[in-house]
């Protein structure tokens, strides 16, 4: 699942799980590596202090009364030859002195069959030893001292090697130390800490848990409440403000901005709104103009033909006056045509709710036209619709009209009229076997003024989508191209 597809509540609530999670990891990793660095302090102070008490234990033995050989390096295995074992018991550790050319001259491990690389110290350690300098805080006095630190067996050992100084600081022998680093008590204490640091995170984690739920509801409570408005606000209708209380200084601002918008968008609408009006009355008194003057013409050409070739003598006056008379007429009945199609598609229809069979009143729109193609069904004799009388009769005669024209003359007209129920819908179909619709027709059928015909102003289908959806229905068409076209006018039933 992708990071941008969640939630912002989700992506709170999954953020602060995961701060909680790393939180306890990294506490978790600083704490081992803390112990870790503890038990490699522990290991070398505690060798450094070994080291040191055997020194003074064997500086004690060769100043000692008891010793009665030369203090010198070939009489260091004479001089130590009891006492080795009574130090390395004393301290708990194995003890090896070499002498300052590195071979073995006495240890304390009895019965050590000892090997060569145990018999000797290598050169590398003997350079290490006589390059290394290192000064000790406790006697406060610089010395030579290398520690050899290897691992064996998934052990570490660790080595110290330290001269042995006579009386007169002089470097009399090699003292060998091998110490190995048992760290049981420690990982036990490691092993403790991590145990209560886990009932700890459980614990935070269950906190942590319930606290990012409720603070990611919380912040997304506001958003949710911003989101539905902002998906409910539309141009066309008179959108709510927002009101919320106790939000953050952020989520007030959003708020704000977003009624601030609401203003704006509602003072849009309605400049909008009014320059859509002025726009389209404006083009329709323009197409109204132009239909007036197509029959203006004819009358001025008739009028002006018959101001020159009147002749009150001429014995076919009375023919001539009757032939300009009745052109005169047909132009004004054209006009008054035009006058009245503009009158019904600007006077909105009034809501005379009537409980009508939608069945009979199609039947008897339908018996004003005389033509034979026009069939007529229905799936019922009776559906019942609360609608206008006389608003009906006009959608179904503007529909059948527009099929009769649609139909070119070199073509069998053939015109369905059904009537039938879908659901809670009373639907009436009108379909013709014309030319149908072309494609870049399709998006201004009902567009006022918009007509295909030679004739007409095209407000024909624009004032029955107005009366249809004045009642709550709607209206639709399927056109094919060559082949006839389909209108679909639903209403609700009563």
């Amino acid at each position: 699942m992708k990071l941008k597809k969640l939630s912002l509540r989700t992506r709170i609530f999954l953020a602060m799980i995961l701060l909680v999670i790393l939180a306890s990891v990294l506490i978790a990793a600083v704490a081992i590596y803390q112990y870790r660095e503890q038990s490699k302090d522990y290991h070398e102070g505690r060798l450094e202090r070994k080291e040191g008490s055997v020194q003074a234990h064997i500086k004690r033995v060769i100043n000692g009364r008891q010793n009665t050989w030369e203090v010198k390096t070939e009489n260091i295995p004479f001089i130590f030859k009891e006492e080795i074992y009574n130090i390395a018991d004393i301290h708990k550790l194995q003890i090896n002195i070499y002498d300052l050319e590195g071979g073995l001259l006495i240890t304390s491990k009895a019965g050590l069959q000892t090997s060569a690389a145990d018999r000797c110290i290598s050169a590398n350690i003997l350079n290490a030893i006589n390059n290394t300098v290192e000064f000790n805080s406790e006697i406060e006095v610089a010395r030579h001292r290398y520690v050899d630190k290897h691992e064996e067996n998934g052990e570490i050992f660790q080595s110290s090697y330290t001269f042995i100084l006579d009386q007169k600081s002089k470097p009399l022998a090699i003292l060998n130390i091998p110490y190995l680093e048992k760290d049981d008590f420690l990982d036990k204490e490691l092993e403790e800490f991590l145990t209560r640091l886990g009932y700890a995170f459980a614990l935070v984690l269950l906190m942590a848990i319930v606290i990012a739920f409720l603070l990611s509801k919380y912040i997304t409570k506001s958003l949710k409440t911003i989101s539905d408005k902002i998906n409910t606000t539309r141009l066309e209708k008179r959108n709510e403000k927002i009101e919320v209380n106790d939000t953050s200084e952020e989520i007030t601002t959003l708020v704000n901005s977003y009624n601030s918008m609401i203003d704006e968008l509602e003072e849009s609408a309605v400049q909008l709104a009014r320059s859509e009006r002025e726009q389209a009355w404006r083009e329709m008194a323009k197409q109204v103009a132009h239909e007036i003057k197509n029959p203006l013409t004819p009358m001025r050409l008739t009028v002006q033909n018959f101001q020159r070739k009147f002749n009150p003598e001429d014995e076919n006056i009375h023919q001539k006056v009757d032939e300009y008379s009745k052109t005169l007429i047909q132009q004004i009945d054209t006009m008054s045509a035009i006058a009245s199609a503009f009158s019904n598609f600007a006077k909105m229809p009034a809501q005379q709710n009537e409980t009508l069979n939608v069945v009979k009143i199609v039947k008897l729109a339908l018996d004003i036209f005389n033509e034979d193609h026009i069939v007529f069904s229905a799936s019922t004799d009776e559906v019942i619709a609360k609608l206008d009388r006389s608003q009906l009769i006009r959608v179904v005669t503007n529909l059948v009209k527009n099929a009769i024209q649609a139909i070119p003359d070199h073509k069998t007209g053939k015109i369905e009229v059904k009537v039938f129920e879908e659901g809670s819908q009373a639907v009436i179909t009108v379909s013709d076997n014309g030319m149908g619709v072309s494609e870049e027709n399709i998006d201004k059928v009902f567009e006022p003024k918009f007509t295909t015909k030679s004739s007409g102003m095209g407000l024909g289908l624009a004032m029955v989508k107005n009366i249809v959806e004045t009642y709550n229905g709607s209206i639709s068409f399927e056109t094919e191209k060559g082949k006839g076209t389909t209108f679909t006018v639903t209403f609700p039933k009563a």
